[in-house]
């Protein structure tokens, strides 16, 4: 059997900086260091963490008075920043810079006058941060059905910025349906789109070319991750998402001759390794990888931390 790996797959910059704030945090501290909510949507990534002294909590008012704090790279709130300030709570922000390029291209939209509109997921953690950085109304949109729904006159200036975890194709309806509703509307250049998110949904589209079935890498509670499966699914290959290669399924290669894998941004390469374990279990097996992007993105850590030894292999997993 024919294993197809996607190129780019996995780790994205934005989540290795995150991985790794944490690490050399916790290499400078010598004692706890608490996060808020998951440093990324993946399971193992955060129980290694944990292993290694790091407390994820939900809400700020679990953490002690006076310890570190790490925000995750999804981003949070401005009521959450100025919570941790109440709190004396020294925090070092990990959200990824992209999204922070979208806190403030909003924040620039609603302050030009312009009603903002957010395309993304109700509930997911960066939409959540991303509506609380703006001091001004922002409509929700997730389909084009949603865009009819926005309780706004026609001639109302409009802008629009997207969740990171959202490709242009992803976005390319909604965006038109805001234009057809709409007679001002204003948002981003598709260049600003996140680069992983695309490059990795353009990978999937290729290998799902070449592959009788699909595996995606990642959790659950991954937008990307499951936005990777889905666009296997609608490409009509067989797609399955799972944590690692214990959730691969010995049924779902009946008749397969080629398998496609590729990983969602928060997975690491690691976990696309158990699965290819997995599968030369019940077969044998030739691995090969697509052509794809090179991705040479790196983003810098926040000040306080760049001194302190990395602690993250040349892989992208964590050490």
């Amino acid at each position: 059997m024919q294993v197809i790996l996607a190129k780019p797959r996995g780790f994205c910059a934005g989540v290795v900086r995150a991985i790794e704030i944490v690490e050399r945090a916790l290499e400078r501290e010598q004692k706890p260091v608490y996060v808020r909510h998951e440093i990324v949507h993946n399971r193992h990534v955060v129980e290694k963490l944990r292993r290694k002294g790091a407390i994820f909590v939900d809400e700020l008012a679990e953490i002690p008075a006076g310890a570190l704090t790490i925000f995750s790279a999804h981003g949070v709130a401005q009521s959450v920043e100025q919570d941790a300030v109440n709190r004396g709570l020294p925090v070092i922000d990990a959200t990824c810079p992209l999204v922070t390029k979208v806190h403030v291209q909003g924040r620039k939209y609603a302050k030009s006058g312009r009603a903002l509109v957010l395309i993304g997921h109700e509930g997911h953690a960066e939409v959540e941060g991303t509506m609380g950085q703006v001091n001004a109304p922002v409509h929700l949109v997730s389909t084009v059905e949603d865009v009819a729904l926005v309780a706004l006159p026609l001639d109302t200036p409009i802008a629009y910025v997207t969740q990171t975890t959202l490709s242009v194709d992803d976005t390319r309806d909604v965006i038109a349906a805001l234009q057809a509703r709409f007679s001002d509307v204003i948002g981003p250049d598709v260049a600003e789109i996140c680069y992983a998110t695309q490059n990795r949904q353009t990978a999937v589209r290729d290998l799902a070319l070449v592959s009788d079935l699909v595996i995606v890498v990642g959790a659950a509670n991954s937008s990307n991750s499951r936005r990777l499966q889905e666009i296997g699914l609608e490409m009509g290959v067989p797609s399955y998402l799972v944590d690692d290669g214990s959730g691969v399924d010995p049924a779902w290669l009946d008749g397969i001759a080629a398998v496609g894998i590729t990983a969602g941004a928060s997975a690491p390469d690691e976990l696309v390794e158990s699965v290819i374990d997995a599968l030369r279990n019940l077969r044998q097996v030739r691995v090969s990888q697509l052509d794809g992007v090179d991705e040479h993105i790196e983003f810098s850590l926040p000040p306080q931390l760049r001194q302190v030894e990395p602690r993250i292999a040349a892989n992208g997993n964590p050490a």
